[in-house]
């Protein structure tokens, strides 16, 4: 009698284990949270609606535990979401590293790196994979598809050792791009739809939505790419999740715990950096807390304490001057305070 009330209530569990599972990881079109009975103030979300209404981004997605809370705006409407490429790529570097394709102990020299005259120096080959993937590589080579910003704060060649110093850098970024395509010997758009968009049932992305960006002062391109609201929230589930969908672990844990640490201290208050990801204080945020950011408000929140994941897009052709970072700062904390 014992044994099989026991097996009776071990049933039970794995049940309830495996429905919290599948909610926690949708295998469809996303699925809507009643907020209230899910514990969210409603005081809270409607303060939060009307500062999604005053600053004006294209589309908000408050995902809690794998189902939608609140989406606002056109979240299906795919945005080029700028510097978020980089935490896209930190995490096809986990696969790749995982696989043994990288070795992020290598160093510029041995991996043939170089850029338009005037090249590397002997020095600045001595920067690892690793470096640049801090944003600590010490090249303040000219790169694509920088901000007005970088090309002013960019300091004088040779002026930092490899991994010295950290600096938010187009020329490690795009050097990491041309990396992942050189080792592993794959397109990143089609790596990042078979490996990421595809498992996780990304609704929206295609490879065409991917693009190379070339500039004249350097070899390396920029890698953008355009992502629905709804899709990002998916990447951004992968990571509160630790790189595991539906049983498959599709980026190891480890990895998602080495990248989403703070490394450096950033020039941005209350953010550090870890491998092309902006860590958030966990003192404010809890551990773990991380934002993957792109210029004018395109960011992809991942708040592990609250296991909540927030995006938002901004059509940068409609509303030209974007919604600075730290307003979106400030529109997360009212979202963070309604969640139960």
């Amino acid at each position: 009698m014992r044994s099989s009330l026991f097996a009776i209530v071990f049933v039970a569990m794995v049940f309830v284990v495996l429905a919290a599972h599948a909610r926690a990881e949708p295998t469809g079109p996303w699925q809507n949270a009643d907020p209230a009975s899910s514990g969210w103030s409603v005081e809270g979300l409607k303060a939060a609606q009307a500062e999604f209404e005053r600053l004006g981004p294209t589309a908000i997605m408050i995902v809690q535990d794998g189902r939608v809370i609140a989406n606002w705006g056109d979240t299906g409407r795919k945005v080029n979401m700028r510097s978020v490429r980089k935490s896209i790529l930190s995490t096809l570097y986990g696969v790749a590293v995982a696989e043994g394709r990288i070795n992020l102990a290598s160093t510029l020299e041995q991996l043939r790196i170089d850029d338009k005259a005037p090249g590397l120096t002997d020095t600045e080959k001595q920067a690892t994979i690793r470096d640049l993937l801090m944003a600590r590589s010490g090249i303040y080579h000219p790169a694509a598809y920088e901000t007005t910003e970088m090309r002013e704060k960019r300091p004088e060649r040779g002026s930092h050792a490899p991994g010295s110093f950290w600096f938010y850098n187009n020329w490690d970024f795009n050097a990491l791009g041309t990396i992942y395509r050189q080792e592993t010997g794959e397109d990143l758009f089609q790596s990042f739809a078979r490996r990421i968009a595809k498992p996780v049932g990304m609704e929206d992305f295609q490879i065409s939505d991917g693009a190379y960006v070339l500039e004249g002062a350097s070899t390396h391109p920029a890698y953008p790419f355009s992502l629905s609201a709804r899709d990002a929230a998916r990447f951004g589930l992968l990571i509160l999740n630790r790189g595991r969908w539906q049983g498959q672990q599709l980026v190891p844990s480890a990895w998602i715990e080495e990248a989403t640490r703070a490394y450096s201290r950033t020039d941005r208050s209350g953010r550090g950096y870890g491998y092309l990801w902006w860590v958030l204080s966990p003192e404010e945020w809890g551990a773990g807390a991380v934002i993957a950011s792109g210029f004018g408000g395109q960011i992809i929140a991942i708040i592990p304490s609250k296991r909540l994941v927030v995006v938002q897009t901004v059509d940068l052709r409609q509303k030209s001057k974007g919604v600075r970072s730290s307003k979106f700062l400030a529109f997360l904390r009212l979202i963070a305070n309604a969640a139960p």
